[in-house]
């Protein structure tokens, strides 16, 4: 029998980080690469003007290198959010499992833009902000990737 991966472990502690800038942004964005979600782990707050995004994500900080791949619970919040508009993304079918490649951000004027998520399949999810700032928290311990693999990508 096998038990499920510990921080401990892996010598790491949970995320809990910001991307207020674009620099900021690069770094969230390959900390969620293959992070997987369905589209009903998908929320838009209109009200409070917030995108949360519930994701497993591949555990790719220091000190999990070696170890069998390891997945987490995060919880992704996008700020100041005006709008969400999707591409190849079957918002009834609430159960789909979509892969998350990347987090981009697109400047408009005045610190405006849209931060653009790449899901595999083509599929986008691009959200119009007032301004960039988004939070990446960790909120389980991490768990044995079911595959027992890391995901590949083509060249």
């Amino acid at each position: 029998m096998t038990r499920d991966a510990r921080f401990e472990d892996a010598g790491g502690q949970p995320l809990n980080l910001g991307a207020l800038d674009a620099e900021d942004l690069q770094v969230l964005s390959a900390l969620l690469q293959d992070s997987v979600l369905t589209v009903a782990d998908m929320y838009f707050e209109r009200r409070q003007r917030r995108l949360v995004l519930l994701v497993n994500r591949l555990r790719r900080e220091e000190g999990a290198e070696g170890l069998p791949p390891e997945r987490v619970r995060a919880v992704l919040v996008v700020e100041h959010v005006l709008g969400v508009a999707s591409q190849g993304v079957p918002r009834e079918a609430r159960d789909t499992v979509l892969a998350l490649l990347s987090v981009g951000f697109e400047p408009g004027e005045d610190g405006a833009g849209s931060v653009i998520f790449t899901l595999a399949g083509d599929g986008v999810l691009r959200a119009s902000v007032e301004a960039l700032e988004l939070r990446l928290r960790d909120v389980t311990r991490p768990y044995n990737a079911v595959s027992g693999k890391l995901p590949r990508h083509p060249d």
